[in-house]
């Protein structure tokens, strides 16, 4: 007997027929004599309902109550999903996130999981139930609900595969797997058999939608292994897990981000702590920044450039804005017409001439990089947004991924 966690996403439980869907492949794993353990995330577009309905009532509703209000999404799938695997004749059971028994920190809308005390779905398990899980929630040590952001159901599935020590997590979603880029954007993508964790973790954070970085983060740390796979046909997915192998692909994949504001920080003071202060000023902000670069110093002064989500820029904006005068900061500019694009390789650390082929092939389809970022296995460049597409498609030619 095994312990399966399996995740259903929004698209996968969406309306009546898709959940039939997905209580016929539950019922299945039930079958073959495993334990069950499912995540659901809110149908289709309810998320997106929820908070225009709050928008309908204040432009500054409380992060308590938003909590309290998008919890009730998951709730709905759970509820509606056991009914149709009791139609079938299987028992089961949904639990909410605090009921499952995740215990979150303090920070409403974007909590992050301290522990899951698990006696109460291993006592469901023991009765021979089915438990489905509300995703993306739990609560705080106030007894308050508190959501885990974008991607959270994810995350809450491999938060219990590590809790349970589950035998496998299975990710169901509305692609088949892991592409080298998005096949909607680039006809010759390939579905990846398998990529290794710092791989996904990279896609994931720069724009692959098929799973959030944090739950890719948790995987790692507790070598959870994941397989990613369609809820709508029966093929075996793309198992991310370490992956040893002794010639690594030079390219994984190719992404892109369209949800990225550049915020340029001018005139600054040039002398030593004006980062300090500009940086974390956004992290006890908690405002994530991703590319930096600094001009040399000109005239004492210098100016600085990052990039932030476009749900933090004006976050990011409200918070130097105050203290602008204080750090010295002449002008902010803000710009959301951007793209970042993005190749990921393990094998890049030891192939020379990745960059020179990426940046060749965009200087061939006559596409301006505006700010550029590396590390062992990736490099993102910044571009007009308009261009994003057409980046994609011929980096992907390039590298023929």
């Amino acid at each position: 007997m095994s312990l399966i966690v399996q995740k259903f996403g929004g698209s996968s439980v969406r309306d009546t027929q898709r959940l039939l869907n997905v209580a016929e492949i539950v019922s299945e794993a039930y079958d073959n004599d495993n334990d069950i353990v499912v995540v659901v995330s809110a149908q289709g577009k309810t998320t997106d309902e929820l908070i225009a309905k709050a928008g309908e009532i204040t432009s500054k509703p409380s992060k308590r109550e938003m909590d309290a209000l998008m919890s009730t999404g998951e709730q709905i799938s759970a509820a509606l999903l056991v009914m149709a695997l009791n139609e079938r004749g299987y028992p089961a059971v949904s639990l909410t996130g605090w009921q499952a028994g995740f215990q979150t920190d303090r920070n409403h809308t974007r909590a992050r999981i301290k522990r899951i005390d698990k006696e109460r779905i291993e006592n469901e398990l023991d009765k021979k139930r089915i438990v489905v899980v509300t995703g993306f929630q739990g609560i705080n040590r106030y007894d308050d609900i508190t959501t885990l952001g974008r991607g959270g159901s994810d995350t809450s599935a491999v938060a219990l595969a590590a809790a349970l020590n589950a035998d496998r997590c299975l990710i169901y979603t509305d692609v088949d797997g892991v592409y080298t880029a998005d096949p909607r954007l680039v006809k010759g993508a390939v579905k990846l058999d398998e990529i290794t964790y710092d791989e996904m973790l990279e896609l994931a954070t720069l724009g692959a939608q098929v799973l959030h970085n944090r739950s890719v983060e948790l995987a790692k740390k507790y070598n959870v292994e994941l397989e990613v796979l369609s809820s709508l046909e029966r093929l075996p997915g793309t198992i991310v897990k370490e992956v040893a192998k002794v010639e690594k692909l030079m390219i994984t994949g190719v992404a892109k981000d369209d949800k990225v504001a550049r915020i340029a920080l001018l005139g600054l003071p040039d002398k030593p702590g004006v980062a300090f202060k500009v940086f974390s000023l956004l992290a006890s902000n908690r405002i994530n920044v991703d590319i930096i670069l600094q001009s040399i110093g000109r005239d004492d002064t210098k100016d600085i450039t990052f990039t932030v989500s476009d749900s933090e820029k004006q976050a990011a904006l409200d918070v130097l804005q105050s203290q602008a005068a204080i750090i010295g900061i002449e002008e902010i500019v803000a710009d959301c017409n951007i793209s970042k694009v993005s190749i990921v390789g393990a094998g890049m650390e030891s192939n020379p001439g990745v960059a020179a082929r990426m940046f060749e092939a965009l200087g061939e389809s006559n596409i301006n990089i505006h700010m550029i970022s590396t590390s062992e296995i990736k490099i993102s460049v910044l571009i007009d947004k308009e261009l994003g597409s057409k980046a994609v498609a011929a980096i992907h030619a390039a590298f023929e991924v």
